[in-house]
């Protein structure tokens, strides 16, 4: 695959997945076309050497990976999940001639960023058709439904100074002028469109409001990649296209957690159990399992800080990663990532072969270092695990910036884990 082809279709993975939900579905439609086959929790396994196999949990995470009798595995680890605003479980507010949905903000968004934006809804609902079984559906409505107005510098003179942001009362998007505005008829409305006409009764939903923008090329030469959920569909659609790019004979496994943004202490996040029983049911012996552990690696890959060109004093200089500059392998003496002088010394290795550029990333001493799977994962499993990233702009708001070169990179540096 050419680097034109993967960012092509990068930029339409980004603009299809407005949800870990939908992120989710795609990539299942992904590895469906590539030839595995789809498994079931709640069902026995048959596993037969030489196929492909993918498996999903609360319609939010996946696995595929190869069964190829080997025990060396090549993992990769992403999440699906990004900051955002999510909608309430009653969410309507009807005020000062407006329809407004009140929101609760969804991990560490950067909330300046999404003022006067076009803002549509898309996420999962549960309701109750007419033979009274509970179904899920997902919904996106794609249109700009909402936005969020600033307000005018004539009130508030001294917004160029200082702006704080109350997550309460200063980021309700407003819907509508319509008095008449029903969210049982708007859900409705919306599941219909997305095929579902048969819904008894409305129970409970996950919706989270998104920018309509979409992902697009910047800079003079199509240098930079600027889209919403760059961190982490980035990095989920480097593992997605690794795992369908090798052969059943190579070990590879690739798993997208959700709730990473949130701490990923949930059922279907890399604290959870969703890895550890799908290897153990791949490796049923106890003995196997443990080989197969010990002698495997998981590349924990999530997004990373590119030195920002404004405010350099932010970065350790010796540590500060550049944009389409390649791979970061990111380290903490505190271990909030899991790399160590074995994990990174084979990453290094590889890229050094391939001639692949690879940077280091350590966060100055007198800062707070933000985490990833890597150290929860490797924590749970013991597994050697390495932590690295894709340089970044903006990380956390509506619309982050990335290099056009390193993701395609990382790419083919963990193919080249299996030549």
């Amino acid at each position: 695959m050419i680097k034109q082809d993967f960012n092509e279709g990068l930029l339409g993975f980004l603009d299809a997945s407005p949800t870990p939900f939908h992120a989710t579905i795609n990539m299942a439609g992904m590895f469906e076309n590539a030839g595995f086959i789809k498994l079931n929790e709640i069902e026995k396994w048959s596993l037969e050497k030489g196929k492909k196999y993918y498996v999903t949990r609360n319609d939010s995470s996946i696995i595929a990976f190869t069964y190829s009798g080997s025990k060396n595995y090549v993992m990769v680890g992403a999440h699906t999940d990004s900051p955002n605003l999510k909608l309430k479980p009653n969410p309507v507010i009807k005020e000062h001639g407006v329809v407004k949905f009140g929101v609760e903000p969804y991990g560490g968004v950067l909330l300046n960023t999404w003022f006067d934006r076009d803002l549509s809804l898309a996420g999962r609902v549960t309701y109750l058709d007419s033979n009274n079984v509970i179904k899920d559906a997902l919904i996106d409505a794609k249109k700009a439904i909402a936005i969020i107005p600033s307000l005018a510098i004539h009130l508030d003179r001294e917004v160029n100074e200082k702006k704080s942001v109350n997550a309460q009362t200063d980021i309700t998007p407003i819907l509508s002028t319509s008095e008449e505005f029903s969210f049982e008829l708007f859900l409705k409305e919306q599941l219909k469109s997305s095929g579902v006409d048969d819904v008894k009764e409305l129970y409970a939903n996950e919706l989270s409001f998104y920018d309509t923008q979409k992902a697009s090329f910047v800079g003079l030469h199509d240098e930079f990649i600027a889209s919403a959920r760059v961190d982490n569909l980035l990095s989920c659609y480097v593992g997605m296209l690794c795992v369908c790019s090798v052969g059943e004979d190579k070990p590879m496994l690739f798993i997208a957690s959700d709730h990473e943004e949130v701490g990923s202490e949930s059922t279907s996040g890399a604290g959870g159990s969703f890895l550890e029983s799908t290897l153990k049911r791949m490796f049923g012996d106890f003995e196997e399992y443990t080989q197969m552990m010990r002698s495997s690696m998981l590349i924990s890959a999530d997004n990373a800080h590119a030195i920002h060109p404004n405010f350099p004093s932010k970065h350790d200089s010796n540590h500060a990663p550049l944009i389409n500059k390649g791979s970061v392998v990111k380290v903490n003496a505190n271990q909030r990532y899991a790399s160590n002088s074995k994990t990174i010394s084979r990453f290094m290795n590889v890229a050094s072969s391939i001639g692949e550029p690879i940077q280091n990333f350590v966060t100055r001493s007198d800062m707070g270092c933000g985490s990833t799977i890597g150290p929860i994962t490797a924590s749970r499993l013991g597994i050697e695990t390495l932590d690295v990233g894709l340089p970044t702009f903006a990380m956390h708001s509506i619309r982050e910036l990335c290099g056009s070169d390193d993701a395609y990179s990382l790419y083919k540096i963990v193919l080249g884990f299996n030549d």
